[in-house]
């Protein structure tokens, strides 16, 4: 009895506070009969009632109050906001921030720079100058100069005062000395030679001729994105538990760094199965086509790109069957040295998108981004969709990070989805030079991946050889219209001045072409071309050379198609790739059509041989009574047929060797990475040619019937100091006797 009335007496102490908190929360409500603001000089009456959410003949308590507190303050209008309520009466005291009347920025010379910061910052001209954003307007800026190497830059704000109202924002910037790499090194269980892990990672030893790579300069984002590159390319030929266990950065006495990275690449693991679990609410057949995949896959290294393509086939799968509202995740079981996939797949809550905010994004257009979204408001919500879309707005590359929070809708089954990105900068400038057995080349090319903020990507680019000089200008809008499809428009000029071989050339065009995934893994282009051709002969060209001169002109088509399973496009370890391109003429002076189709083929061996084999045929013929123009005819590059000298084989009018009209191709290849010391930074690998070269529809007598060439050796790929060079030692099989040979082959190339 006593342990009821102890109980009875609690519940009326809560109820008694209860009462009491809801009395005093409405004790102050009343209905605002007026409306009285002061203190504001700028800002008009009517904008505070808007923003403030105030309305007339409305009860107002402490709580709706706090809520004008909150929408005022949230404007970034005013300094301090004070509101006294009594007898139906709303003042409102303002105290308005000063107006930022110039933004001058001191101590960088570069306007375009200057504009970029003064997008990223929040202090802007015409805006309020809230103090409290001064940190992170410093930061913005120390940000963008460490990202081009200067990384002990410093930053000072100033204020001048033109009245109570008004003043001038200066930023004194001391951008400080350029940081440079001075030496990369790996250290840990690598278990990839050093040579290889330079090829995956962005930064580069800082070298003289560098004078134009951003990648030789120390920045905190450069060291992140290795860190990426490193762990997704261990990870991708199985080593699913790599740990980069640090990474330091010493500074020497000049100011440059000593860049290490320390890795522990673990154990190798192999796919031992991969099943499905899914939730009974679906058909289980529906997943049943992946069966034949998974066995397949059984055995094989692990790799995340091998789960990504499931996951894709699961997406498709999805799509197909018209599933709604659908996730999954992966589970990875490990035992031992093998890995258990399992998909788990479920029915998600039945949840629309309400909303899609763009946040962040103060140079790039939102529908640049929108375009990207695979998710659109009104939409069935999963995380899914979200993740996939935020993974392509990733993959544009003209962002430093992309970032999503998802809030409650306005009601339970809806959803509010915040993207925010930080902007990066987009353009390059690079340039490389090479020199070999061949000759020497220059190359320079200028680049904007998101040209006035609509993520189209404009190109230059100019190549200067022994004998030849080609420059083009590229636009490419990637995603066309919002339809996934490439659009790329080109402008092109070629000279070749080849005196030895009795011509001039220079040749003038410009194309239109666009390209796009037609199926899974399979890529569609189609174009169009019109181009000027002027050949002059002189006067050591042979008789027939001498009837190939004049000047042509042309407007052709093309097409073609690509069926890619390579695991990576870099250095891929297994999979193929085959194609096939045709080129049609649509007006011509000498009408022509031209066929290739190539394949290669990728396999690793053992974990220190990667083998690969390749064919390739291509041929050009002349319609009706036209012969194929010179520039026109068929050569086989140097990676094609080692062992002879580049466009030395083949049909010869008088002592030139003028291409022919087919060419053929096949290579057997095996990379031998382990088999020198690691300290001598090269790599090895064998080769096994055989090509040809044939046909000369101008004249039949120069054609004495086709040759098989082969020629077998050894290509060795060394990173020097100067940069990479790539030497190949051959030796002939069969020839032709018109054929020039090279036993020895080196080239030397570097970018600034």
């Amino acid at each position: 009895m006593r342990k009821l009335k102890m109980i009875s007496k609690i519940q009326s102490l809560i109820y008694i506070i209860l009462m009491s908190v809801c009395s005093s929360f409405y004790a102050h409500s009343e209905i605002v009969k007026d409306i009285v603001i002061e203190g504001n000089e700028r800002i008009s009456d009517e904008t505070v009632i808007i923003y403030g959410e105030i309305k007339k003949n409305e009860d107002y308590n402490d709580q709706k109050i706090n809520e004008v507190l909150n929408n005022l303050y949230s404007t970034n209008f005013f300094k301090d906001v004070k509101i006294v309520f009594n007898n139906g009466v709303l003042k409102i005291q303002l105290d308005e921030y000063p107006i930022i009347n110039q933004l001058i920025i001191l101590g960088e010379d570069r306007n375009s720079l200057k504009e970029q910061i003064k997008k990223i910052i929040k202090s802007k001209v015409n805006d309020s100058f809230i103090e409290n954003n001064l940190s992170q307007d410093i930061d913005s800026i120390k940000s963008i100069y460490s990202l081009r190497g200067y990384n002990f830059a410093n930053v000072e704000t100033k204020i001048r005062e033109i009245d109570q109202e008004n003043l001038d924002l200066v930023f004194e910037i001391d951008k400080g000395k350029l940081t440079k790499i001075y030496k990369i090194n790996f250290t840990g269980d690598k278990k990839i030679r050093e040579k290889r892990l330079r090829d995956i990672i962005a930064s580069e030893e800082d070298k003289f001729w560098k004078f134009i790579s951003r990648n030789s300069r120390y920045s905190e984002e450069l060291v992140n994105l290795d860190l990426r590159l490193l762990e997704n390319y261990y990870k991708s030929i199985g080593y699913y538990d790599v740990k980069i266990t640090s990474n330091s950065a010493e500074i020497l006495e000049s100011g440059n760094i000593n860049l290490s990275y320390s890795i522990d690449a673990g154990t190798r693991y192999s796919i031992k199965k991969i099943m499905i679990n899914a939730d009974p609410v679906f058909d289980q057949n529906v997943f049943y086509p992946l069966n034949e995949k998974f066995k397949k896959l059984a055995g094989d290294y692990y790799s995340p790109f091998k789960i990504k393509k499931l996951l894709e086939d699961i997406d498709e799968l999805i799509e197909f069957n018209n599933l709604q509202f659908v996730e999954h995740n992966v589970e990875e079981i490990v035992n031992n040295d093998s890995i258990s996939i399992k998909f788990n797949i479920y029915e998600g809550k039945k949840v629309l998108v309400e909303r899609i905010n763009i946040l962040g994004n103060y140079v790039t257009n939102e529908s640049v981004i929108r375009g990207e979204l695979l998710l659109d408001e009104g939409d069935p919500f999963t995380n899914l969709g979200l993740d996939k879309s935020i993974s392509k707005i990733k993959s544009r590359n003209i962002f430093k990070s992309v970032t999503q929070k998802t809030t409650e809708g306005s009601e339970e089954n809806l959803k509010v989805i915040d993207i925010t990105v930080s902007e990066q900068p987009t353009g390059e400038i690079s340039a490389g030079a090479g020199i070999g057995t061949n000759g020497g080349s220059l190359v320079f090319n200028v680049t904007e991946n998101n040209w006035l903020g609509e993520g189209k990507r404009v190109g230059f680019d100019v190549s200067l050889g022994s004998e030849s000089l080609k420059g083009t200008v590229n636009y490419t809008n990637p995603n066309y219209d919002f339809l996934g499809n490439s659009l790329n428009y080109s402008v092109f000029s070629t000279k070749d001045d080849k005196p030895d071989q009795g011509y001039e050339n220079t040749l003038l065009g410009g194309s239109i072409n666009t390209s796009f995934e037609q199926f899974k893994n399979v890529y569609a282009s189609l174009g169009v071309s019109a181009t000027y051709d002027d050949l002059q002969t002189l006067d050591t060209a042979s008789t027939s050379l001498k009837k190939q001169g004049g000047q042509f002109s042309e407007i052709a088509g093309n097409y073609g198609f690509s069926y890619d399973r390579r695991n990576r496009a870099f250095q891929p370890t297994d999979g193929s790739i085959v194609s096939f391109n045709q080129s049609l003429p649509i007006y011509a002076d000498r009408k022509f059509i031209s066929n290739s189709f190539s394949a290669s083929a990728y396999q690793s061996i053992t974990e220190n041989v990667v083998g690969a084999a390749k064919f390739y045929v291509s041929a050009v013929n002349g319609l009706g009574s036209d012969d194929v123009r010179l520039n026109k005819r068929k050569v086989l590059s140097s990676n094609r047929l080692r062992g002879f000298e580049q466009g030395k084989v083949g049909p010869v009018d008088g002592k030139e060797h003028v291409g022919g009209n087919y060419a053929a191709a096949i290579n057997f290849e095996a990379a031998l990475p382990n088999l020198l010391p690691e300290s001598t930074k090269t790599d090895l690998g064998l080769f096994l040619d055989f090509a040809n070269v044939w046909g000369v529809d101008y004249d039949t007598s120069i054609d004495k019937g086709s040759k098989l060439r082969s020629s077998t050796g050894v290509a060795a790929s060394w990173l020097s100091p100067l940069g990479p060079m790539t030497f190949i030692l051959a030796t002939n099989i069969s020839k032709a006797s018109t054929d020039i040979t090279e036993s020895f082959n080196f080239n030397l190339g570097t970018t600034f």
